[in-house]
């Protein structure tokens, strides 16, 4: 289990094939308020893993964050 605090960035990736990833909300999901940065933005440097094999469109379409 892992607790990040409200208004941080996170992101998942698994490890293993065949997971599901359960999280909880503070409050009630509106996706017009949903935000985010782009999991691969070169300012963040993340050194990922494994290889991104699935990802959202939307997560996709993030900008650079700036």
């Amino acid at each position: 289990m892992l607790y990040i605090p409200e208004g941080f960035a996170h992101g998942f990736q698994t490890l293993e094939d065949q997971c599901e990833v359960f999280y909880q909300i503070s409050c009630s999901y509106a996706p017009a308020c949903a935000a985010g940065v782009r999991w691969n933005d070169p300012i963040f440097g993340i050194d990922w893993p494994g290889k991104i094999s699935v990802i959202s469109s939307k997560d996709e379409q993030y900008p650079d964050f700036l």
